[in-house]
């Protein structure tokens, strides 16, 4: 008689992604979310602080720069990114215990790898307790997001000193909209959001990013997207240029071959392999914007809040 031992048997290796071997997944509808604890809720970016409650984002943006980060969950960082979601459940808890030990006062940014007000923001409702979190520290903190459901908690916000909200805009012609970013609001939506913000008394600008070389940077178009941007009440406005990273630069690559193939070469120039464009160019339409924003009594740079007044914090006992 034979048998297997089970001491000599190889295992076969797990084929699923590696975030499902760590997390609880539960799926709603076309959406997957993966349920992780978070190792830590303050990450150091350049300038200051990130708060990430969520990985990964529904609103598909064909240039997002942080779709690379899905590689490493064993997931692409095309469909995958805009359907599968890690939500990090326990991040609130984490922040207040973060901001008390290692924040150094630095000034923190909201939803950089995925919108914090996207549809599984519906389903888990992280944000009111973070942004509770940030205004009790007395942090100067921005929420970055394209979503309407920001209102929901306008009212904190707005009492918040040191909140910001940043709306994304990058332009205003509703065909490239829905070819690039196929899952978010129409332009008019989120100027429409801007205008309500400012209604509720909530520090709001504009991140007029990106701006897509020979699709949505002609003089017109620019003049056209300042210009409802400041008719919608914005505070401010932050120019950029898009970006191609890695797992970014592959998704929207594909995208203009299929789309603009006779514009391929010229990003080829533009980019010349890199994640940053041209500086020349990037210069010529920052002044470009610049100066209309000038024109139309825009502050050029992030929303500020009132000043905030940062919470004493025990010191560490030696």
């Amino acid at each position: 008689m034979g048998w297997d031992s089970p001491a000599l048997v190889a295992e076969a290796p797990d084929p699923r992604p590696r975030i499902e071997r760590t997390a609880v997944r539960r799926v709603h509808g076309a959406l997957t979310c993966y349920e992780v604890r978070a190792r830590t809720a303050l990450e150091a970016v350049p300038g200051g602080w990130a708060v990430n409650p969520y990985r990964g984002c529904v609103q598909a943006c064909r240039y997002c720069p942080a779709r690379r980060g899905h590689r490493y969950l064993g997931l692409d960082s095309g469909a995958d990114f805009d359907s599968r979601i890690v939500v990090r459940t326990d991040i609130v808890r984490r922040l207040r215990a973060e901001l008390a030990r290692r924040w150094d006062g630095g000034p923190v940014a909201v939803g950089l790898t995925g919108d914090c007000y996207q549809h599984a923001e519906e389903l888990y409702r992280l944000m009111p307790g973070v942004v509770a979190a940030l205004a009790e520290a007395g942090a100067a903190f921005t929420v970055r997001t394209k979503s309407p459901l920001v209102l929901r908690d306008a009212a904190v916000l707005a009492g918040a000193a040191g909140a910001g909200v940043s709306v994304s805009v990058a332009f205003v012609d509703d065909q490239v909209r829905r070819a690039v970013e196929p899952g978010a609001p129409s332009a008019q939506k989120r100027l429409e959001l801007v205008a309500a913000l400012a209604e509720h008394g909530v520090v709001c600008g504009v991140a007029m990013a990106p701006v897509l070389p020979l699709l949505t940077d002609s003089p017109d178009q620019l003049a056209a997207t300042v210009r409802r941007i400041a008719a919608a009440g914005a505070v401010s406005l932050e120019p950029q240029v898009l970006r191609l990273p890695p797992g970014a630069r592959e998704w929207y690559l594909s995208w203009l071959a299929e789309r603009h193939p006779e514009l391929v070469a010229r990003y080829g120039e533009l980019y010349g392999g890199g994640a940053e464009v041209e500086a020349g160019y990037a210069a010529r339409v920052a002044g470009q914007v610049e100066a209309l924003a000038a024109r139309y009594g825009l502050a050029v740079g992030p929303p500020a809040g009132r000043p905030a007044v940062a919470a004493a914090r025990q010191l560490s006992l030696i």
